[in-house]
C-alpha cells in the first residue's frame, strides 16, 4: 500500500509517466418489450424481462495528473488480451522512457502472456518499458482506475445495453469527451493518512 502511495506522490513527468490501470466486466443485456418513452428529464420505464447476450470487458488506463485516459472494449479477459492491452499502452507513450503501471495483481496480468503474442525479443523490449506496482490484496480502491471505471459506468453505462458495438461507440464517445476537459484525479490520500486511518493493518511492536 505504502509503495502505491509514494508512486502518486512523484512529480508529473511525460518521460517517466504514472499510469493506472483496472478492467471490468459489462453485461451485455437486451430488451423484450420496447422501453416505454418518458417525458424530459425522467428516465425511460424499463420491463422486468430481457434476455442476456453474453459479456464483455472494459480496459480502463488514466493518467491521473494529464488528465487522460484510454478505454479498450474485447470479447474476453483473458491473459493475452491484458498483454495487446498494456503493448497498446506502450505504442500510446511512445517518448516515454519508463512507464510506471499501477494495476491489480489479477491472475491474468502475467508477463509471460507477451512471450505467446509476440517474438522474444519485442516481448522483452515492451516489457523493459514498463515498472509493474501491484496494489495489495483487498486493496483495489488505492488504483485511480476503478475510480475512472465508476465515472465510466455512471455516465454511459449504466442501463441495458445488448451488443458490443454500442459500447464500443459509448465508450469511445466518452473518452474523447473526457479527455478534450482534461479531468484529472485529485488524489490525497497519503502514507500519512494511512498510519492514523489504517493503523490496525500495521504490526504492533513491543518494545
Amino acid at each position: 500500500m505504502e509503495k502505491v502511495l509514494d508512486v502518486y506522490k512523484r512529480p508529473y513527468n511525460p518521460k517517466r509517466p504514472v499510469i493506472c490501470m483496472d478492467e471490468s466486466p459489462k453485461q451485455l443485456i437486451g430488451e423484450i418489450k420496447t422501453p416505454i418513452k418518458m417525458k424530459p428529464g425522467r428516465e425511460e420505464k424499463y420491463d422486468y424481462e430481457y434476455w442476456r447476450s453474453g459479456v464483455c470487458n472494459i480496459f480502463m488506463s488514466n493518467e491521473p495528473l494529464s488528465g487522460k485516459r484510454y478505454v479498450k472494449v474485447t470479447k474476453r479477459k483473458t491473459k493475452k488480451d491484458w498483454a495487446l492491452f498494456v503493448s497498446e499502452i506502450a505504442e500510446r507513450n511512445i517518448g516515454a522512457e519508463k512507464i510506471t503501471l499501477v494495476m491489480d495483481n489479477f491472475g491474468t496480468h502475467k508477463t509471460g502472456a507477451f512471450y505467446e503474442i509476440f517474438p522474444p525479443k519485442k516481448a522483452r523490449a515492451i516489457l523493459d518499458r514498463f515498472e509493474f506496482v501491484f496494489t495489495p490484496k483487498h486493496g483495489s480502491w488505492l488504483n485511480m482506475a476503478e475510480i475512472e471505471l465508476n465515472v465510466l459506468t455512471g455516465q454511459c453505462l449504466k442501463r441495458r445495453i445488448e451488443n458490443i458495438e454500442t459500447i464500443k461507440a459509448e465508450v469511445d464517445a466518452w473518452q474523447k469527451d473526457r479527455n478534450n476537459k482534461n479531468a484529472n484525479i485529485n488524489w490525497r490520500f497519503k502514507n500519512e493518512n494511512a498510519r492514523i486511518k489504517l493503523k490496525h493493518l500495521y504490526p504492533k511492536l513491543e518494545y
